[in-house]
């Protein structure tokens, strides 16, 4: 099932569910669904498919290479905006690059700053050659965010190539070696993140060391320089709580950890019952209690519902902004909580994922049955 940050998942694990098809003793390919899709959305099942892959392959990279912290990823659109004006609706002076990475790595630990690997990740459905191609122009996305001194920021870059001609799947991945990104705060400045989202104004473009008495000329981009590094972290652990509290559907909880420049206002006119004592929805799933949102929709002519939510003992963390409550949490049962199995009591497929959010599928009942004369159908 796949577990891209975006909401809703359920649209992306409804989608590989039905474009790829491989088990424990063979590769994974295109189903006949899949290469149809393909014929008329190559690009788009190309992307999307390309993330999914690319996300899971770097969290588990980064899990074995760190395993005494957590990784979590994290849309970088919507991280930066807490500080710069990416685009000509957002207010603020515009950074007027249109490149940027498509999600950050956070490998963090409680009490600890974070070490932020920006990611960029693409796809297709052509050859070796194309994903040579996709990983040379994934470089200009990861290069433009620099976190501390110049050209010291790590990296990870994907390409997930998906043939239509029988081929088999391959995930192309190079890491960008870099020293920093670190977010090791100035001294008396910790950060704080129970404290409320703030909206910086970070000044645009990346400076690279002055040579001489000579200043370089910037390059276009975001910069995330040390007296900043306090607020970026805090911007990261928000952003992440913010997509966490949007799966499960509730409008006030996800705003309360968004800037104006990310959304707030978009979501405070989307009350959702489980913020309060009566809840949209909430099942009982090996034993925990889930708090979120249902979904139905068709798989193929089945009607499929679909639950996403979190812990419920997550969302009331969250929903009363305690962040690092929940992020020692989270951390302390990242071992125990992940689980990927068919719960019967619900009726079908349950991911749980490490940060404490769930997707739920299950088919409707009485599909089977012929419909009553005059019924609708």
């Amino acid at each position: 099932m796949c577990r891209a940050p975006s909401s809703p998942r359920h649209r992306c694990q409804g989608g590989v569910t039905q474009a790829l098809a491989g088990g424990r003793n063979s590769f994974l390919g295109l189903t006949d669904e899949g290469h149809h899709i393909a014929d008329h959305y190559k690009s788009l099942q190309s992307g999307e498919l390309g993330i999914g892959f690319a996300l899971t392959l770097a969290e588990h990279m980064l899990g074995s290479r760190f395993p005494d912290h957590s990784v979590t990823i994290v849309p970088a659109d919507t991280a930066l905006r807490a500080g710069w004006a990416l685009t000509s609706r957002d207010k603020g002076e515009k950074v007027k690059y249109r490149y940027r990475p498509h999600y950050f790595a956070e490998v963090w630990r409680p009490g600890e700053p974070s070490l932020v690997i920006p990611l960029a990740c693409k796809g297709n459905h052509s050859d070796s050659a194309t994903s040579a191609e996709q990983l040379a122009s994934a470089s200009a996305h990861a290069e433009a965010v620099h976190i501390g001194p110049w050209n010291e920021t790590p990296g990870l870059l994907f390409s997930t190539q998906l043939p239509t001609d029988g081929g088999t799947m391959t995930v192309h991945a190079l890491q960008a070696p870099g020293s920093r990104g670190r977010l090791s705060p100035a001294e008396g400045r910790e950060a704080n993140l129970n404290a409320p989202p703030f909206q910086s104004n970070v000044m645009p473009d990346i400076h690279p060391p002055t040579e001489g008495l000579v200043a370089p000329e910037p390059v276009r981009g975001c910069h995330v320089q040390a007296k900043d590094y306090d607020w970026f972290q805090e911007s990261l652990a928000h952003t992440t709580a913010a997509g966490l509290m949007a799966f499960t559907g509730s409008g006030h909880a996800t705003a309360r950890h968004l800037t104006d420049r990310q959304g707030h206002k978009r979501f405070t006119g989307l009350e959702h019952a489980a913020s309060m004592s009566i809840r949209d929805a909430a099942h009982v799933l090996f034993g925990n209690e889930y708090v979120g949102t249902d979904h139905v929709f068709r798989l193929n002519g089945p009607r499929v519902e679909a639950f996403s939510g979190v812990d419920a003992e997550v969302f009331r963390l969250l929903a009363r902004g305690d962040v690092e409550e929940y992020r020692a949490l989270v951390h302390a049962s990242r071992r125990v909580r992940p689980r990927l199995t068919f719960d019967k009591d619900w009726g079908g497929p349950v991911s749980v994922h490490a940060d404490g959010s769930v997707l739920a599928l299950r088919l409707l009942p009485w599909q089977d049955e012929e419909p009553r004369p005059g019924a609708p159908r």
